[in-house]
């Protein structure tokens, strides 16, 4: 299990440098998109590298309730789920509304049964965030979907048809929604069409997940072309270095001055987006082999200009980011391109002395903050690793009410920097 009870709390006490090794965890979000995928299989898969984190403990209890074996092996880094042949047409009301790829798995069982029920997506709620995308898709699909109180229902009266569709948002293509149009393309008989889709690490890790099972699906200048078929193989997926987490753990080295050796992800892994912002702000980043990456910084920090998007720097690494910057040498601004907003860390950075504003999706983070040691909590997973940051760098103690959101996203962020030197406990709270 991770190791951090959701009812727990962190104490920190900041101003050390953090050095050493730190063994990088299975992607979050490519784990919870090729379980997603592989219910569409017809015979067993297995998930290598799943990460341990509370979201795989709903899915695993999501998909046991409607009609596969899933489970965790003994050593919490397999996956392996089969279908029983009783499938429900329903996502569990009460499950289905802990996590964000609640449509994603919706769509899977449509694709499966031709019906389904599934309730409203969970997941962090750090801004508005509909999922009126993935519904476009299945309508395209010839769905018919109904609305009400506890969640959504979809139906092929005349079963499911191939289908052309966009998934662009007006922030650019919903990788959510591209991976929900996959799925569903995947099982339809003939040829189907992704208008504008995302081509984000998990979407690429979909494709391929689905290619090796006997989906043909292609890229050209119109979008993704996908053959559907009724048959889809089992076997066996691994699970890529988680880059979120990558980033926090990098964010926090360079934000307290010292260096870290990533283990299990590569450098590409990272993405070009991140790595461009992360050595403008003056890390030095490269492979120290097939899984590995070096981060160090020479000196102080520089501020950056950057702006989160596909192609750009990841949004979920933009909290971090701003932690980290509040110890350059220079302002620095971020422009979130994915969603409206995602300023929750803002005033709990704040709080520690964050000299830090948002204004809609610009966040200022100002140079040269001292930070000292607060009482705070934020309940977003990328929000709690700023906080986390902040508190790693400022002096005295700090008592973080972050234990669920850090569950959510990490397998073993805080024994991972305690083994990089963090002064840092944890804290199980009693009711």
């Amino acid at each position: 299990m991770p190791d951090v009870p959701a009812e727990a709390v962190l104490n920190v006490s900041g101003g050390r440098p953090l050095r050493g090794r730190y063994r990088v965890q299975g992607s979050k979000n490519a784990a919870l998109h090729l379980i997603a995928a592989a219910l569409l299989a017809d015979a067993p898969v297995t998930v290598r590298r799943a990460p341990d984190i509370v979201d795989l403990v709903v899915y695993e209890r999501l998909l046991q309730y409607s009609g596969w074996h899933a489970a965790m092996d003994a050593n919490r880094s397999t996956f392996t789920l089969e279908p029983t042949g009783q499938i429900r047409h329903e996502v569990h009301s009460a499950l289905g509304g802990l996590v964000r790829t609640t449509p994603v798995l919706a769509a899977a069982l449509l694709a499966r049964t031709g019906r389904v029920t599934w309730p409203r997506a969970g997941g962090d709620a750090f801004c508005p965030r509909p999922t009126d995308r993935h519904e476009a898709v299945m309508r395209a699909a010839g769905a018919v979907l109904e609305s009400h109180g506890s969640g959504i229902t979809a139906t092929c009266p005349t079963g499911l048809w191939p289908f052309r569709v966009d998934v662009a948002t007006r922030f650019g293509a919903s990788r959510g929604a591209t991976v929900t149009a996959l799925l569903l393309a995947a099982r339809v008989r003939g040829n189907s069409l992704i208008i504008n889709p995302s081509h984000e690490p998990e979407v690429r890790e979909t494709v391929a997940f689905l290619g090796q099972r006997g989906v043909i699906v292609d890229q050209d200048e119109e979008g993704l072309h996908v053959a559907g078929s009724d048959w889809i193989a089992g076997g066996e997926v691994d699970v890529p270095g988680d880059r979120d987490e990558a980033a926090t753990v990098i964010c926090a080295a360079a934000a307290t001055g010292g260096e870290v050796h990533l283990e299990g992800i590569a450098l590409h892994e990272l993405t070009e987006g991140l790595t461009e912002v992360l050595t403008r702000t003056g890390i030095s980043l490269s492979a120290a082999g097939a899984q590995c990456v070096e981060a160090k910084s020479a000196g102080p920090l520089n501020g950056v200009e950057a702006v989160t998007g596909e192609g750009l720097l990841p949004s979920n690494a933009g909290p971090p980011l701003a932690a980290m910057l509040t110890q350059a040498r220079s302002d620095s601004v971020i422009t979130e391109g994915v969603y409206p907003s995602r300023d929750t860390h803002i005033a709990p950075l704040s709080r520690f002395g964050a000299h830090i504003s948002s204004a809609g999706p610009v966040i200022r983070v100002r140079s040269g903050a001292k930070l000292r040691a607060t009482d705070t909590e934020v309940g977003d997973i990328r929000g709690a690793a700023a906080v986390v940051i902040a508190a790693l760098v400022a002096q005295g103690t700090s008592v973080l009410h972050v234990g669920h959101p850090v569950w959510r996203g990490y397998q073993h962020l805080t024994s991972g920097l305690q083994a990089l030197g963090a002064d840092l406990t944890v804290e199980r709270q009693e009711d």
